[in-house]
């Protein structure tokens, strides 16, 4: 398991993958993306090289994915587990 909260990809292909480490962010990032050679997209693959050499934190790395995956529209909105489905019932029944 990843550090991040696991993010859904479905590349122009339709694969999905789930990522949730810079190791999968840079797998994911050879998968078929709209467009490779936007700056947003160029901008994560140079983090996330950048982190794996450690000259860049995780964080602000997989942040630029996200970004990257948001602004091509390959993200995909999860649904919440069961558990946070139970805690916002919880909270809003009071």
């Amino acid at each position: 398991m990843g550090k991040f909260l696991p993010l859904l990809i479905r590349f122009v292909d339709g694969r999905l993958m789930q990522v949730s480490s810079i190791t999968e962010a840079e797998l994911a990032l050879a998968g078929q993306w709209p467009n490779k050679e936007a700056d947003v997209y160029r901008e994560a693959a140079r983090l996330l090289v950048s982190a794996r050499e450690g000259t860049c934190t995780p964080d602000i790395a997989f942040i630029a994915f996200e970004k990257a995956a948001r602004q091509q529209r390959l993200l995909k909105p999860r649904k919440p587990s069961s558990g946070l489905r139970i805690l916002d019932s919880l909270s809003e029944s009071n």
